[in-house]
């Protein structure tokens, strides 16, 4: 059996017949895997197979170490890269398993998202073929609004990223969020200016997202939606969070405006060149985080409210706070899988104060039953403890903590 180490760049034999390892140059190691085919590997380096660049089908040698597990150069891997000692997790059966899973779980979160919105759905339509169009007046479309660029500014970033069953989230949820402007707007509780303008950038966003994603878009185009999804996100961000404190704060469009300043000189600066790589990465990931702390912002505004007004507690609905919870806890395995540090902050963030933070302040002021809250309670921890779990046996790590470690890191 051999160990590759690539410290040294050798490959330590160990003969079965003797306890002493024999030293074997790595060359030869692959000159006796590929001998019978006569290749003029004679004084080859690993790090300068140049003519097997072409024919990558002859990297296919394989070396056992002790554990017995495998160590294999993959026909896509680029000459000149060190191979890992670490083995190919991503060929175990537990880590495609988990793969798959994770996915069918971020899928499964449509169900609750969708019946989040459908009852103010039905119940608009109600209102409105009833002529009871003073009853829309109560959803404010300000928020609304504000939940629909949220959507679309994280269908942009999963797009980019290939990431299907979050696409298919975040589509759900702008088309739902854009139902509710529509009846909104026909009950005339919203202008119907600011709903002409949203009607062209929905339209607009799903066009270029899609297209995005079956890779049919000009790159050119591409840059300029996102550069408006992040002026856009971090304009608005500010000013929800300034609106929450009203009328502690005074109420003011200053801090909107600003941020708008702000971000327009950003990105010009970023697409002029006159940013460093890691800034203008940075930059180009601006509207992900903004679409994000905006949905993070959502159970604080909530939480603010029921401090201030600790009747109105007993206008939410439990099951509602429920399925947010669920919806956001499906997606969790997922972010934490493909060590996405933007998509797992949000996903528990919201799935822990927006779902079951509300429902602590449900149980505190008597509305709902200790069983319900204990109950819920008991399955958000089961299902965290789970993911990691499964997260760390996938991976093949000793300890949960090295999970989260590598999702903090991005690696």
């Amino acid at each position: 059996m051999a160990v590759y180490s690539p410290l040294c760049s050798r490959a330590i034999l160990h003969s079965p017949s003797s306890s002493n390892p024999q030293v074997l140059p790595l060359n030869s190691r692959i000159r006796q895997k590929f001998s019978p085919l006569n290749l003029p590997l004679q004084n080859l380096n690993p790090k300068s197979l140049q003519f097997l660049k072409l024919n990558p089908r002859f990297l296919r040698f394989r070396i056992n170490y002790a554990a017995n597990q495998d160590l294999s150069v993959p026909e896509n891997q680029a000459v000149g890269k060190e191979v890992s000692v670490a083995g190919k997790f991503h060929e175990k059966p537990a880590y495609k398993q988990w793969d798959s899973l994770t996915a069918t779980f971020a899928g499964a979160a449509n169900v609750p998202f969708l019946l989040l919105q459908l009852p103010q759905i039905i119940l608009n339509a109600q209102n409105l073929l009833a002529g009871n169009k003073t009853a829309l007046f109560a959803v404010p479309w300000i928020g609304m609004l504000t939940g629909l660029l949220g959507n679309l500014s994280l269908l942009s970033y999963f797009a980019k990223k290939k990431e299907t069953e979050a696409v298919v989230v975040q589509t759900l949820g702008v088309i739902s969020t854009y139902i509710v402007l529509a009846q909104l707007a026909m009950a005339e509780a919203m202008p119907l200016l600011q709903f002409t303008v949203t009607s062209i950038v929905v339209a607009s966003g799903l066009i270029l997202n899609f297209m995005n994603f079956f890779n049919l878009l000009n790159s050119r185009i591409w840059t300029l939606w996102e550069d408006f999804m992040t002026v856009g996100g971090l304009s608005v961000l500010p000013q929800v969070m300034w609106a929450t404190f009203i009328p502690f704060l005074p109420n003011t469009a200053v801090p909107g405006a600003m941020a708008f300043t702000v971000a327009l000189f950003v990105v010009f600066m970023a697409r002029t060149g006159k940013l460093t790589k890691k800034a203008t990465k940075f930059v180009g990931s601006i509207s992900g985080w903004t679409a994000t702390l905006l949905f993070m912002w959502m159970p604080i505004a909530q939480m603010w409210t029921n401090f201030l007004n600790p009747d109105n507690i007993r206008g939410l609905s439990a099951f509602t706070m429920l399925l947010a919870m669920i919806g956001n806890g499906l997606m969790i395995p997922r972010a934490l899988f493909i060590r996405d540090f933007m998509w797992f902050t949000g996903s528990f963030w919201a799935s822990l104060l927006h779902g079951w933070g509300n429902l602590i302040c449900m149980y505190w002021c008597n509305t709902i039953s200790w069983t319900f809250f204990l109950a819920a309670t008991i399955a958000l921890v089961s299902w965290l403890g789970m993911a990691l779990w499964r997260d760390t046996k996938a991976y093949g790590y000793n300890s949960p903590f090295t999970s989260l470690k590598k999702l903090v890191s991005g690696s």
